[in-house]
């Protein structure tokens, strides 16, 4: 397949997604705690895809969305813009980090059971490649090393419809019970 034909199901899956959340009445926001109460981790992300829950705000803030689950794998794609760039001219590092931080989260958020949550305790970039508003969609794949009892780790990469790898990164995720309220 073609780096061409890559980028159009790329932008035919994402154009999907978006339409199935938006259908669904999907928008930015903070998801209310019945609304997640009793759900995996996998079923809590299957409901902000089909629109049923809000996604967050930093995906409209930064442009990117996320388009696949599974278990242990989340996929986000976004496109660098100009209003991206830091002063020296260049996509900024927190674009890439903040891609990675919600592809490699959402992965590890996907083994959650009922009753289980995740925070990053650690996160670790390497951007190898400048991406910029020429470059077009990229997506950030996240995929689950480990997932324990109280510790999880993942891995995620920035890449091309032509395969061209942009950054990397791996975290540790702290694991644990959901907070009861006060």
């Amino acid at each position: 397949m073609t780096a061409e034909d890559t980028l159009a199901l790329w932008n035919e899956q994402r154009d999907s997604v978006v339409t199935r959340m938006l259908a669904g009445g999907g928008k930015p926001g903070l998801a209310r705690p019945e609304m997640v109460a009793g759900k995996t981790g996998l079923e809590i992300m299957q409901a902000m895809l089909a629109g049923e829950i809000p996604f967050p705000h930093i995906a409209d803030t930064l442009d990117f969305s996320l388009v696949e689950v599974a278990a242990g794998k989340a996929v986000f794609q976004g496109t660098p813009q100009l209003k991206h760039y830091n002063p020296l001219g260049s996509v900024h590092g927190g674009w890439y980090a903040t891609l990675l931080d919600s592809a490699l989260g959402c992965a590890v958020h996907t083994m959650m059971p009922a009753g289980r949550v995740y925070t990053t305790a650690e996160l670790s970039v390497n951007i190898v490649r400048a991406a910029s508003h020429k470059t077009g969609p990229l997506r950030a794949i996240g995929t689950v090393i480990h997932c324990g009892r109280q510790l999880a780790t993942a891995e995620a990469r920035i890449v091309g419809p032509d395969g061209k790898l942009y950054a990397h990164a791996t975290t540790t995720c702290l694991v644990f019970e959901v907070p009861k309220p006060a």
